[in-house]
């Protein structure tokens, strides 16, 4: 009995090492003629979580024995990458780890490569909610992550003939041994059908009647903090019909339509959308956010009833962030629930949903602010369709007090679009719902209020505030680079881990010579590091002397991949010319990693462009000793934690005005990455904290942006500039796509006949410039640049994910820490009932 509770709680290497055996034994009915390296995997993640349970129980009896109030964060995306490293770094385990399965003959590295990457999400926004919830945890916050459990998350990547081709993600195929599925925890969700509008008490009260029912079935993660003191959950909602096949129609020989309604049902929790900018109209993704958003607040409303008590309490109960507009159906939901289903008054109920909901937009792109026609809300929710017109109709008698004889503006602030055919505003329907609107970074929070929405800001002044982003150290510096972190933590102490503040303690090692050629040695290994897990991967050939230049997100007009694609062309240029720009360039690996949205056709050009371009320059006898190109497919987060860490200097080169935060900029700072950039985003936070001496900023501000665009002409920057003019010439002259003429006519139409929306040539000038500068440093004085990387590390203090959710729960939610304690006394009852047996 002693020995099984050792095995079951313990965390020496032994006990590790039993209770993996146990699980290859038990879990996966192993042997040695019948085990597989994803059986081995399922083993130990069963084992990590065998230690984690436990603790995540104790959570929430500690959070409801003490009523705390919890944060429910609402994400259509939840982009996790793997679990198996972060849990034993958060657990305080991996040396021990180690050792077991050493012992057994198996080494961490190849287990913890098994696990598929978690990639319920597009990019930022997904990863910045993993990043949340990490922070969530380890801050002893209570909460609970609610989305949608995808089948089939962001689409594997290839490239074929440089184009980029979509493959499925099957992440869930081998199974998920980290989840639990709650076969007791399910919610019908209806849709369609008609409302019914009946007299009852002195007032009319709403009927909805579906014409279609799909159940949501919670299936849970643990989230574990740093120390595995707080536990906190992710729930994730899969989608099963009521019926498994109508038995009638099986029976008159109709299998298909017997299983239609079941396929139909369970559709919605198939794919995740490989598209978060553009909205189509698409009805399966309305009908995806509905269901999360019914569902999770369903499970909300079902833990408050448990209460027993009165409504009016529901705010200090419970605050609901909405992460974008995709979940914003949460504001008529929560309104039908308390009108429809608990009999409150309109008044009442809507000061409820106001004081529990908090929104968070992050976007500054006009295009990518969701709307959903009419006609479709009112086929799909026709009761939440009759609460949106009743909102937008009190606000509007309100808002006209603002903008007496105005209905221009009263046009523009109105939830309802009168386009053709009309449209639903979610990004106003989510500011009028609630009691928090915050940007991402300081400048987006500032536009927000000035540009996207300045009609609402003088509405509600007090409700326009900031959040500026931020990352988890734990996994973009504690476990994706080891050996610097441990450098760190020989310099300053490991408290920076819990409290990223102290890594300012770093600066003064800026100056230490031994530090810094530490730093060196460990940029080099990881660089070595990336460069192998490039060429098993993608039959890449790195060279991992050369100086890493590297941008890596969703590819996307307005993040101006093609600005670098053109500045490396005015490098090749150079060389091929004997110039003196490049004549003493140290050698220059590009990377570019990303993936575009299907259906968007100029993204996807511009991977064909850079993979054109990579192919004639990597095959030039004349540069190839001194310039190299390559895109690594299928960029995703295990591979972030790789290439970021071998980093030299980060591409953070959106057009100013339009980049929200960024959170990529960030990771790199805090690994001794230097960044080239505008002043975009949260790169002019970062400014503030290193200073723009210890970057390379270019290009026009976001002001003179807004002046440069009354008469901007792309046609007369290219002539003006001759070697601009001679590469924009080479690359429109089919010398990168020789035998697919025309491929690059729609970039060319773009650039000119459009206008160069993203004033590419208003800035490439300047990006040359400043490109320059930072091959020179590195080339000339390796000294400098590691100096100011480790100035970059130790300013990157403020953009951990700890302060950003400090700042939502003292100045949003208002909620207060629950310390949850490590409770031994199940350890002790089995160690005492041993000795009596």
């Amino acid at each position: 009995m002693k020995d099984q509770q050792k095995t079951r709680y313990g965390h020496t290497a032994l006990d590790i090492a039993q209770d993996f055996a146990e699980h290859l034994k038990y879990s996966q009915d192993a042997d040695m003629y019948h085990t597989t390296q994803e059986g081995r995997y399922n083993a130990l993640a069963l084992t990590v979580r065998d230690r984690i349970i436990h603790q995540w129980n104790q959570s929430r009896k500690t959070q409801r024995s003490q009523s705390a109030k919890r944060v429910y964060y609402l994400s259509l995306e939840f982009l996790m990458g793997r679990a198996m490293t972060n849990n034993i770094i958060n657990l305080g385990i991996e040396e021990e780890v180690r050792k077991a399965l050493s012992s057994l003959g198996y080494t961490y590295e190849e287990l913890s490569e098994v696990e598929p990457d978690a990639g319920l999400g597009n990019g930022g926004l997904g990863r910045l909610a993993a990043c949340f919830l990490d922070s969530m945890a380890t801050l002893e916050i209570p909460a609970y992550g609610y989305g949608i459990r995808y089948n089939y998350g962001i689409f594997r990547q290839q490239i074929k003939n440089g184009w980029q081709a979509e493959q499925p993600d099957n992440w869930l195929r081998d199974g998920n041994p980290w989840e639990v599925i709650r076969p007791d925890v399910v919610y019908p969700v209806q849709f369609g059908g008609e409302v019914q509008v009946i007299r009852e008490h002195g007032r009319d009260q709403f009927k909805w009647s579906g014409s279609e029912i799909v159940q949501g079935i919670a299936y849970d993660t643990p989230i574990i903090g740093y120390g595995c003191k707080t536990v906190n959950t992710l729930r994730l909602w899969s989608a099963k019909s009521p019926e498994e096949f109508n038995f009638h129609e099986f029976n008159d020989g109709d299998y298909t339509e017997a299983v239609r309604s079941k396929i139909s049902a369970e559709n919605l929790s198939q794919v995740l959308y490989p598209n978060d900018t553009l909205y189509m109209g698409k009805e399966l993704r309305l009908k995806q956010q509905y269901f999360f958003v019914a569902c999770s607040l369903a499970d909300i409303v079902r833990r408050f009833k448990r209460e027993k008590q009165s409504w009016t309490n529901f705010p200090s109960f419970a605050a609901i962030q909405l992460n974008d507009t995709h979940p914003s159906l949460a504001v008529p939901e929560m309104m039908r629930i308390l009108l429809d289903e608990e009999q409150l008054d309109w008044d009442e109920s809507w000061d409820i949903t106001v004081r529990t909901m908090g929104y968070t937009n992050h976007t500054l792109m006009p295009e990518a602010l969701e709307k959903w026609s009419l006609p479709m809300l009112q086929k799909i929710l026709p009761r939440h369709l009759q609460i949106i017109y009743e909102i937008n109709h009190r606000f509007l008698q309100q808002a006209v007090a603002y903008f007496p004889l105005q209905p221009q503006m009263l046009s523009k602030i109105s939830i309802i679009e009168e386009s053709n055919p009309k449209q639903v505003r979610m990004a106003n329907l989510a500011i009028v719902g609630s009691h928090s609107t915050n940007g991402v970074a300081e400048l987006h929070s500032q536009l927000l209020k000035t540009s996207m929405f300045p009609q609402f800001n003088l509405i509600y002044p007090d409700r326009f505030n900031n959040k500026t982003n931020g990352i988890t150290q734990r996994r973009w510096l504690l476990a994706s680079n080891p050996k610097l972190a441990s450098l760190i933590t020989s310099a300053i102490g490991d408290g920076w881990i819990t409290d990223y503040s102290q890594i300012a303690n770093l600066a003064p090692f800026a100056k230490d010579s031994t530090f810094l050629t530490d730093f060196e040695k460990i940029k080099k290994e990881n660089k070595i590091r990336a460069a192998a897990f490039l060429k098993q991967e993608s039959n890449l050939i790195i060279n991992p002397d050369s100086f890493f230049d590297v941008q890596v997100k969703r590819i996307h007009e307005y993040k101006r991949q093609l600005l670098n694609a053109l500045n490396i062309l005015l490098i090749y240029t150079d060389l091929k010319n004997g110039g003196e720009a490049t004549k003493e360039m140290e050698h220059t690996t590009f990377l570019f990693g990303g993936k575009a949205a299907p259906g968007y056709v100029n993204a996807k050009l511009i991977i064909k462009l850079i993979n054109n371009i990579a192919k004639v320059i990597n095959a030039d006898p004349a540069t190839k000793d001194k310039l190299a190109v390559h895109f690594m497919p299928n960029y995703r987060v295990s591979m972030a934690e790789l290439i970021i860490p071998a980093t030299n200097l980060s591409e953070q080169i959106s057009t100013a005005g339009t980049e929200a935060s960024g959170t990529g900029n960030m990771k790199f700072m805090a690994n001794g990455a230097l960044t080239i950039g505008t002043m975009d985003g949260a790169n002019v936070e970062i400014a503030e904290e290193v200073g723009k001496e210890n970057m390379f900023i270019f290009g026009n501000t976001e002001e003179q942006i807004a002046k440069l665009s009354l008469g901007y002409d792309p046609f007369s920057r290219v002539l003006a500039d001759e070697e601009i003019k001679r590469i924009v010439d080479l690359l429109f002259s089919g010398y990168f796509n020789v035998n697919e003429p025309n491929i690059f006519e729609p970039l060319r139409r773009s650039l000119f006949e459009e206008g160069d929306r993203y004033y590419h040539f208003a800035d490439l000038g300047m990006y040359r410039d400043a490109h320059r500068s930072a091959r020179e440093l590195y080339t000339l004085d390796k000294a400098e640049w590691n100096r100011r990387a480790v100035l970059n590390i130790s300013a990157s203090g403020k953009f951990s994910s700890d302060r950003t959710i400090a700042q939502y729960a003292k100045e949003i939610w208002d909620i207060e820490p629950c310390p949850v304690e490590k409770d031994t006394s199940i350890d002790t009852a089995l160690a005492d009932a041993a000795k009596r047996k």
